[in-house]
């Protein structure tokens, strides 16, 4: 993102400095469609064909910074689709394991991701989210960018003890989706609501 970019976040209230130098290691016009390269600085949405999107920036901070990374942990993200929340969290996790529902989406994030930027530590699939991917697990980080009825109980099963996943609930068709922030400890896991807000929905099978 460009010097302008980075200070909106920063106005907007993001405060975690790791995540704002990586956000400004990443030119967002890299994971739109040619033809939106114009306004891709701008703060909002765009689509990437096939009925989904890049999300807004702030957004895109907001959940990387409610992780909480520290450089050290095994991530897994479900819905790759741009491969821009992919490559931020590449820059600041160990490893990054990504899942990609829409085949044309996954083969064009893997161009970006590791046919340009080289980004060693990033695993992609293309699958169904919902399922995780089992044979990597646990993750010390989920991160779902697609909003879920209730969270799949295959993520819960392979989040680490004392790790944190950020996902949207669709709490009903009547209401915003509920951003929201797990975490487990043992058996146990908790959340707590972050603010309101409009993803596409998981797709599954």
């Amino acid at each position: 993102m460009n010097p302008a970019g980075i200070e909106r976040l920063r106005s907007q209230g993001i405060r975690d400095e790791r995540v704002l130098a990586a956000a400004a290691q990443l030119e967002r016009a890299s994971f739109v469609p040619e033809g939106l390269r114009r306004e891709a600085d701008e703060d909002r949405p765009l689509p990437i064909g096939h009925g989904q999107t890049i999300s807004q920036p702030y957004v895109v901070a907001f959940m990387t910074e409610a992780l909480g990374l520290e450089g050290g942990e095994r991530v897994l993200e479900v819905g790759t689709g741009s491969g821009w929340q992919t490559a931020l969290l590449a820059l600041l996790a160990r490893e990054v394991w990504s899942i990609e529902i829409i085949p044309e989406l996954a083969a064009r994030a893997s161009l970006v991701l590791l046919g340009e930027l080289l980004l060693g530590n990033v695993h992609l699939r293309v699958g169904d989210g919902s399922q995780g991917w089992p044979s990597e697990a646990p993750y010390n980080v989920i991160l779902v960018a697609a909003a879920a009825g209730s969270v799949p109980q295959a993520l819960i099963d392979q989040l680490a003890d004392g790790g944190r996943m950020v996902i949207p609930v669709a709490v009903s068709a009547h209401e915003p989706q509920d951003l929201r922030v797990y975490l487990r400890r043992g058996a146990d896991v908790l959340y707590r609501s972050l603010f309101p807000v409009l993803f596409v929905p998981l797709r599954t099978g």
